[in-house]
């Protein structure tokens, strides 16, 4: 799994009037919990780009002035109309004990239902998976090679490997859709 470093400043005084001059200098309050206190900092809000603007999940380093943390990101809290980034939640990583995350969801071999006509339309673009920290896959694999026309791959399909799957077992991942033109070539046939 990928790690990326945030370099953060111990808040000295909490609450709204507080945080809302942290952001106007473009800067995120955030909050470290899971350990045995709760550590509020703030981090310059471009160090978020790479981290919360992707599909792919990373391990953070937390550089709180000099203290480092090894995190994962638990929550992000956006401004309803203009996204600006308002609150990130962190989540400290121990040995030992188990994280829940949402992982991407990636596609394996070519589905005959695509080759066939059909349109991949993908339902779940994240699964919810609980694993030890060094057992986090940076994605969940789905093998879509005998998903037909017409036909969807649930998550009971898939095969863990070091780590439990947390998501609905009869939700759809994905689903080979048939177009409408191709409904009516099907039609005509019979």
């Amino acid at each position: 799994m990928k790690s990326l470093e945030i370099v953060g400043f111990k808040r000295a005084n909490l609450g709204k009037k507080d945080a809302k001059a942290l952001r106007l200098e473009s800067y995120v309050p955030c909050v470290l919990y899971g350990g045995d206190e709760q550590v509020h900092f703030s981090a310059p809000a471009i160090l978020f780009r790479e981290l919360l603007y992707t599909p792919e999940v990373h391990i953070v380093d937390l550089n709180v002035e000099g203290t480092t943390y090894r995190a994962i990101v638990q929550d992000a809290q956006f401004h309803p109309v203009n996204e600006m980034l308002l609150h990130v939640d962190f989540l400290l990583l121990q040995d030992g004990k188990e994280v829940k995350m949402d992982v991407p969801v990636q596609y394996v071999g070519v589905s005959p239902g695509v080759l066939a006509g059909g349109k991949l339309v993908s339902k779940l673009r994240k699964l919810k998976v609980k694993a030890l920290p060094e057992n986090l896959p940076d994605s969940v694999k789905v093998d879509i090679s005998d998903l037909g026309l017409g036909k969807s791959i649930k998550v009971s399909k898939v095969e863990p490997d070091n780590y439990t799957i947390l998501t609905n077992q009869m939700a759809p991942i994905a689903t080979v859709a048939i177009p409408r033109a191709l409904k009516g070539q099907m039609a005509n046939e019979k």
